[in-house]
């Protein structure tokens, strides 16, 4: 019989471990560290004044109540800030091979020469490597890492930074602004048309350790972009932490897809925070997968704010044994004549948990608005579980409003069908797992939605993390 393509795949490009080296460390959450950290990257006072109120924040709200359980984190042992033996260099042959070695096995160079506009690499707290097309820079396109933006572009980054996603917003954002390293900014001035994607891929190596990124994309005028985030991780036998934070500005008449692979392993809590604000006849797409992660909690929220704005939202979880993903999404109707359409797909096996919430909130100013909201839940195994939790708050009677959520285990009738054709039932579960996820994978690139359905064929298999 023929390999199954879950066989001849290479299982251990996602765990490549690297010696745990690195130029500086810090461990723990004090006043001491978040200035040490500000300190070592030479920031100007505003940002280490904004690093201490987020800080003082922190310790003053609590721990969620709801969701996960949070109870294995440990602040005061994770390593906030880890710098590696390298600077952002402008060409691959310049970072460290290790480094270097671990972004081509995970194809990021070979993306960059085929299908990227732009690539930033960030490896534990630090971007290492960064680069940007000569024709966009001509036209004004900004994109870099934020360190840089922070003393490059200081009064852009001071009217935005904090503004989508507020400090206050909750615990773990408020860690976020206290210790944030590493990330992207984008500025795509008025008019202009980024039609290749933009990517950062954020890998975090070091064991015990946490990365904070920071993306901050502003889309002006009538302009366009793609962007592409890309992360993953190796396994330890200790909790790692995600705490990064997207703050997207999608101005009138312009248009933004912002995509997403998670691919952490499973011993890492991601409790990632992410927030669009949309102007009048603007539009932001949301694509995502999530895979790996002992635990998330991760609701990419859009805040329509002009009329005709519209939000579309695809993405899919994938939990196996151990893991708890909670994910899902919120959106604000917040003028006359939006939008938004949700498609929402979970898959878990092996004892894994998925559940969705969404939170949609029509305000009474946005008559006429139309609402889609779709959930749909494959469980493989008895001992799965998935759960749906939507809440609507509608305010205004002018609107359509729709909400379709299915929860059903695989069909046994379909497995032996497969079966009868000669499909062994390792690929027959294959296949319709890929199906299922097949709308999700169209709305990706190419590139990235092979490497989706890999990590399908990997989870499947019981071989991530």
């Amino acid at each position: 019989m023929p390999k199954t393509k879950i066989e001849e795949m290479d299982r251990n490009i996602y765990n490549i471990k690297n010696k745990d080296e690195y130029s500086y460390k810090t461990i723990g959450l004090t006043e001491d560290v978040i200035r040490d950290i500000s300190r070592r990257k030479d920031e100007p006072d505003w940002m280490l004044d904004i690093r201490l109120n987020a800080l003082e924040t922190y310790d003053k709200l609590d721990m969620p109540t709801w969701g996960p359980d949070l109870s294995e984190l440990h602040m005061s042992k994770i390593a906030t800030y880890v710098k590696p033996k390298s600077d952002m260099k402008k060409t691959w042959d310049d970072v460290p091979d290790d480094i270097k070695n671990t972004f081509d096995a995970l194809g990021i160079p070979e993306a960059e020469k085929t299908s990227l506009a732009g690539v930033g690499a960030q490896y534990d707290s630090e971007i290492v490597y960064h680069s940007i097309k000569e024709e966009l820079v001509k036209q004004g396109v900004i994109y870099t890492d934020f360190d840089t933006a922070v003393k490059e572009y200081p009064d852009l980054v001071r009217e935005y930074f904090t503004k989508c996603v507020p400090i206050t917003d909750h615990k773990f954002i408020a860690l976020h602004y206290a210790v944030w390293s590493g990330g992207s900014f984008v500025y795509v001035p008025k008019g202009i048309k980024v039609d290749i994607p933009l990517q950062s891929y954020f890998r975090l190596n070091a064991p015990g350790a946490g990365q904070f990124e920071h993306t901050l994309i502003i889309v002006d005028e009538g302009a366009s972009l793609q962007f592409i985030e890309g992360c993953s991780a190796p396994k330890y036998n200790e909790i790692n932490l995600h705490a990064g934070c997207v703050e997207l500005f999608v101005k009138d008449n312009s248009y933004l897809r912002y995509s997403t692979i998670e691919n952490w392993s499973k011993n890492m809590m991601n409790l990632n925070t992410k927030k669009a604000i949309v102007g009048k006849n603007g539009k932001i797409e949301w694509v995502t997968g999530s895979f790996g992660s002992k635990i998330s909690m991760l609701y990419p929220m859009s805040i329509l704010n002009g009329e005709n704005a519209i939000c579309e939202f695809t993405g899919i979880s994938f939990a196996g044994k151990g893991q708890d993903l909670d994910t899902g999404l919120k959106i604000v109707h917040n003028a006359p004549n939006t939008s938004s359409v949700v498609n929402s797909k979970s898959i878990s096996k092996s004892g894994g948990a998925c559940t969705f919430r969404s939170n949609v909130w029509v305000r009474p100013i946005a008559k006429d608005s139309k609402v889609t909201v779709s959930c749909e839940s494959l469980m493989l195994d008895s001992e799965s579980r998935s759960d749906t939790i939507p809440v609507n708050n509608i305010e205004t009677d002018e609107v359509e409003f729709s909400h379709e959520a299915k929860i059903g285990k695989i069909s046994d009738q379909a497995i032996f069908y497969l079966m009868s054709r000669g499909i062994s039932e390792e690929e027959a579960k294959a296949m319709i797992v890929r199906g299922f996820a097949d709308p999700i994978s169209k709305a990706l690139p190419v590139e990235y939605a092979v490497e989706m359905n890999n990590l399908i064929n990997l989870e499947l298999d019981g071989s991530i993390g």
